[in-house]
């Protein structure tokens, strides 16, 4: 596979999943001590990656669960962010800015904060009243932040007694990382095709619901618009007949993502709307991923998992095909703002 470590994947896929039995633990000790309210407070894309958590335990808890922006909570927090808070701070490179400013700000309230990072000595990990820190790259962070946010709403729910098959969920997602490798090689030849088809189109509608819905919007902002500077349009597929389906005509491109939970037909009445109005429909379906030994249960859990690593492959050979790397920046670290 292009630009692709097989074995730097597993370990750090298996590192996502690690955290599982101590995520638990800490789960039932933070509940026993009186948190009765979880937000998620990432910044930027990686906050994309907890909506799907967020959405899960509205879902299957009543235990309140939430999202902000760090930016915006430091000037004007939320009502009920207290001492009985935990907050999760997801970051890579835990040094994030807003993210920092945040976790200033959350120990001034007395707020209890649980940080996810990819480096154990950065500013997040160490100030953090809890961390688990898993090394990865921006390659590999998709996946492992979707696993990780997934499994502290699974530990929530568990200790709560809403969620009866921790442990067996946790089981089989030990076994995914290197059924990931194997879908990811599965979906090599696709990604090429598909890579060479919009290597230089300059506009894209993503679109899907449910849990998916992030990895559209992810896809769209975080590679396309930051990583490739091509221009895209994500809408949810509940709002794209509220405005967007206008847009749709012969040539314009529409990228239909599509998982396994109860809020596929959104996807389904989108796609075959689009199919009507334009040649260019390109359906990503979890479903047709091959995970031999997970359950029908799990995969509905981890759709957006399996088409981040689809994607991955993606844009490993778009990167090369438009000659502009995944690093490049216009204005990252470049431009104060």
């Amino acid at each position: 596979m292009l630009n692709f470590d097989a074995e730097r994947f597993v370990k750090i896929q298996t590192g996502s999943v690690a955290i599982a039995s101590a995520l638990r633990a800490l789960m039932k000790k933070l509940l026993g001590e009186g948190v009765n309210r979880l937000y998620f407070m990432g910044t930027g894309g990686v906050q994309l990656l907890t909506h799907p958590a967020i959405e899960l335990a509205s879902r299957r808890s009543k235990f309140p669960v939430g999202g902000d922006y760090p930016a915006q909570v430091v000037i004007d927090p939320p009502a009920a962010l207290d001492k009985n808070s935990l907050v999760v701070i997801p970051s890579l490179s835990g040094t994030t800015k807003e993210s920092v400013q945040l976790l200033a700000f959350l120990k001034g309230r007395g707020v209890r904060t649980l940080a996810l990072t990819g480096y154990s000595d950065s500013p997040l990990a160490q100030g953090a009243d809890h961390n688990f820190t898993n090394f990865a790259e921006d390659d590999t962070s998709s996946e492992m932040f979707y696993l990780q946010t997934l499994l502290i709403v699974l530990a929530l729910t568990a200790e709560r007694g809403e969620y009866t098959n921790y442990d067996a969920t946790v089981a089989e997602l030990q076994e995914l990382p290197k059924l990931l490798v194997e879908a990811k090689a599965a979906f090599e030849g696709k990604a090429a095709t598909l890579a060479a088809e919009i290597k230089d189109e300059t506009y894209h509608i993503f679109t899907g619901a449910g849990s998916v819905w992030p990895q559209a919007y992810y896809y769209g902002m975080c590679i396309l618009e930051e990583m490739q500077w091509i221009r895209t349009r994500p809408v949810h597929a509940a709002d794209f007949f509220h405005g967007t389906l206008e847009l749709v005509e012969p040539g314009v491109s529409v990228f239909v993502f599509k998982g396994e939970d109860a809020s596929r037909p959104l996807s389904d009445r989108v796609e075959a709307f689009a199919k009507r109005f334009t040649d260019k429909v390109r359906v990503l379906d979890a479903a047709d991923v091959k995970l031999p030994g997970i359950s029908a249960e799990t995969r509905c859990l981890i759709s957006p998992v399996i088409l981040a690593t689809l994607l991955e492959r993606l844009s490993a050979h778009l990167e090369v095909l438009r000659n502009h790397p995944l690093t490049t920046r216009r204005y990252y670290k470049k431009v104060e703002y």
